[in-house]
């Protein structure tokens, strides 16, 4: 049983399913970048710089499609009809939990991302673009939660 409603419920799989390849590449660039570094002497700086673009956006939806996926912080397995009951009150609660981190995080993140991507901000050594990327992912990260949350909340009212 699914706790989202259809709608999001599409949404977070097409998402999902859109980022799931990038985890090829990025064992890829984790793998390289020691013998690019101490054997061709060239290069590791800018697989380092990709493999950090890489995993922030993978780490932005991978944390959702875990909560989504019922895997994600679970302490325990309970079937469905045995917390029936509390199902709302834990959709609310935590939707309570994780609204005010998520809204904040969007209010504060949003317009750096704005100016970072204006100016297509590159990393600190200033050799590989793509920084603006890790605070889309951030962005992302946020708006993907909060809208998990959300969306249980009123999944709970639906399950009635």
């Amino acid at each position: 049983m699914r706790s989202t409603f259809l709608p999001v419920s599409n949404l977070m799989q097409s998402v999902t399913a859109s980022v799931r390849v990038l985890v090829i590449p990025l064992s890829l660039m984790l793998f390289i970048q020691w013998p690019l570094r101490d054997w061709i002497h060239a290069y590791s700086t800018t697989v380092n710089d990709l493999g950090q673009i890489l995993f922030a956006v993978y780490a932005s939806v991978a944390i959702t499609a875990a909560s989504v996926s019922n895997s994600h912080l679970a302490i325990a397995k309970q079937e469905d009809h045995a917390v029936e009951g509390k199902l709302r009150w834990r959709s609310w609660s935590l939707l309570l939990c994780l609204a005010p981190w998520a809204l904040f995080l969007i209010y504060t993140a949003v317009p750096q991302m704005f100016v970072s991507v204006a100016h297509l901000e590159s990393f600190s050594e200033g050799l590989t673009p793509g920084y603006f990327v890790l605070r889309i992912a951030l962005v992302l990260l946020a708006a993907l939660v909060l809208l998990e949350a959300v969306s249980r909340v009123f999944a709970s009212f639906r399950q009635r």
